[in-house]
């Protein structure tokens, strides 16, 4: 059959950390690396899936997806969940026969795993046509591959952020309504994207436990989620939280309304402001959140001390991973080759240092 070609890009948060599943507000764009799956469609109902990224390939049949445990490759997790998420939807699936690649860098925190089930998505939707979703429903069956498959409970902030980006926009997404809304960022809007090269990985437990902190202050506040309390009333009823708890609600309570000033900076063209709202959002992260790194923050306290950059913060879930740096434009080639300097200095390696603009979504 006629082979197929689908592209999904990472994706980095500008604001808006693990505010998703809390139904708050974020900010988001996508970068210029990406995932990319060649596929071709067959009679029967056989999967097989090879990687370059990963030396093991995988075979099976539809009507025996099930999640992959340890030793077995664990990737296939974010395919086959697609597909039975598709197929839950309605989606008549045949067979596949599925070749993936990626430039994305894995661990990095840049949400390779949307960008794959994304790209899974589109692909299975083209190879198997009759069947229309909405964007927001092929987002949710990246999310329910992410829950059901590989076991994280994770907002949509990455799959929406993968799949609806726009070239040069900033990507608004309010984790409620699930209103989407594209937002200037302008032509000469740069940013820079360091890999701190201590990879992350949201199934170890520490995403899953945020989460039920946050889950638990909600509960303890009355709330159906932290995105129904105010930074003020999270102050006068901060008795009703143990002290580990009200800090994650703290940082969550804090970045919802940090989206909210950041789409005010948008609108006046006012990027400086934009960058220290970047900064105050890491500063909760270390402090309240506790998902960031010693490498994220020496990145983070560095670029505070760089002339021409406006802000910066950890990107994603956090716990290793890449941050994201906000540059004046001309400045963001010494900003790349100053910071890699500084970094192998304090830690012996170079890190992985992406230059970017906002970048269309998958396709």
């Amino acid at each position: 059959m006629n082979e197929r070609t689908t592209y999904a890009p990472a994706r980095a948060e500008l604001l808006g950390n693990h505010t998703d599943y809390n139904e708050g507000l974020v900010l988001a764009i996508a970068i210029n690396v990406g995932t990319t799956i060649s596929g071709s469609g067959r009679a029967d109902t056989q999967f097989n899936l090879s990687s370059e990224g990963f030396p093991d390939s995988w075979s099976g049949w539809i009507d025996q997806f099930t999640p992959q445990k340890e030793p077995a490759p664990t990737w296939p997790n974010y395919v086959i969940g697609v597909g039975q998420a598709l197929q839950s939807a309605g989606v008549a699936l045949k067979g596949a026969d599925l070749h993936i690649s990626t430039t994305i860098p894995i661990g990095s925190g840049l949400s390779s795993s949307a960008a794959l089930e994304i790209a899974t998505a589109l692909q299975l939707l083209k190879l198997n046509p009759g069947k229309e979703l909405a964007p927001l429903e092929i987002a949710k069956a990246g999310q329910w591959a992410e829950h059901h498959f590989s076991g994280v409970k994770c907002g949509l902030l990455d799959q929406i952020s993968v799949l609806m980006s726009k070239e040069n926009h900033a990507t608004f997404i309010d984790c409620r309504s699930f209103e989407v809304r594209h937002l200037p960022l302008g032509e000469e809007t740069e940013f820079v994207i360091v890999h701190s090269g201590v990879n992350h990985a949201l199934d170890s437990g520490d995403y899953n436990e945020r989460h039920a902190d946050c889950s638990e202050a909600a509960k303890l506040l009355g709330v159906p989620f932290l995105r129904d309390v105010t930074p003020g009333e999270l102050e006068e009823r901060r008795s009703l939280l143990p002290e580990r708890v009200y800090r994650r609600a703290v940082h969550v309570v804090g970045e919802t309304a940090r989206v909210a000033s950041a789409v005010s900076c948008l609108a006046h063209g006012n990027m400086d402001s934009f960058g220290k709202l970047m900064f105050e959002s890491h500063r909760s992260s270390v402090e309240n959140f506790e998902n960031s790194c010693t490498e994220q923050d020496f990145l983070v306290n560095f670029s505070a001390g760089f002339d021409g950059c406006k802000g910066a913060r950890l990107s994603g879930g956090g716990f290793g991973g890449a941050t994201i740096h906000l540059l004046d434009q001309e400045k963001t080639a010494e900003f790349s080759a100053v910071i890699g300097d500084a970094y192998e200095k304090q830690f012996g390696r170079q890190p992985l240092i992406l230059k970017t603009k906002a970048c269309h979504g998958a396709h």
